[in-house]
């Protein structure tokens, strides 16, 4: 089943699940703590997309890595969302302008800042979809491959596909495994971060 399918069918914890891992594994472009995002996770394990303790958690996750702002939806560069799986555009003048490393920043910042306070359905899937479309561009901006889907962008596109199988599959059950999968594609895009760093230094 394709990635867009998944997301289509998914239920709220998988929806959840899936805009959480996909923000998860890019923590590292916003020099947030690998447990920062933990507490979201535990409030899905509680009983899923519980308003009360997601709301709050969610507060706390934007303060501690400076992205308190839900209204916070553009990019310097990039304009709207792409749809999930999307290319990128053409480059422009300004998005030129703008390092590769800042507009997968702006991406990442964006997923957290317009995550919804109310994790009801219809806003997770919403959100889900935006997060699928903009982890996918920011591994597609750190890619080594000039063009089209890379090996970082591959992998991506196989983490989302398996977190949401595991929802679907498992239920609650199927968010510790998608933890997993989640924290080693962190590591990679970790690895990623600090190698473009040491190139530039």
């Amino acid at each position: 089943m394709s990635l867009v399918d998944l997301i289509a069918r998914a239920d709220e914890r998988g929806l959840a699940a899936s805009g959480l891992a996909c923000l998860d594994r890019c923590v590292p472009l916003l020099g947030g703590d690998d447990e920062v995002l933990r507490p979201l996770w535990s409030s899905l394990a509680d009983g899923g997309a519980d308003a009360d303790a997601w709301g709050e958690r969610l507060a706390k996750a934007r303060a501690e890595l400076d992205c308190a702002d839900p209204s916070a939806d553009t990019v310097p560069g990039l304009g709207p969302d792409p749809a999930p799986g999307s290319g990128s555009g053409a480059e422009t003048e300004t998005e030129a302008a703008v390092s590769d490393e800042d507009r997968a920043a702006a991406l990442a910042r964006r997923m957290l800042a317009t995550a919804p306070g109310d994790p009801c359905a219809s806003a997770l899937r919403g959100w889900a979809d935006a997060c699928s479309a903009a982890a996918l561009q920011i591994h597609r901006l750190l890619d080594v491959a000039a063009d089209g889907d890379g090996p970082l962008v591959a992998a991506e596109r196989r983490r989302q596909v398996a977190v949401l199988e595991l929802l679907a599959g498992r239920g609650a059950s199927g968010l510790r495994p998608a933890l997993e999968v989640s924290t080693e594609g962190r590591r990679v895009l970790r690895a990623v971060v600090s190698r473009r760093a040491r190139g530039r230094s």
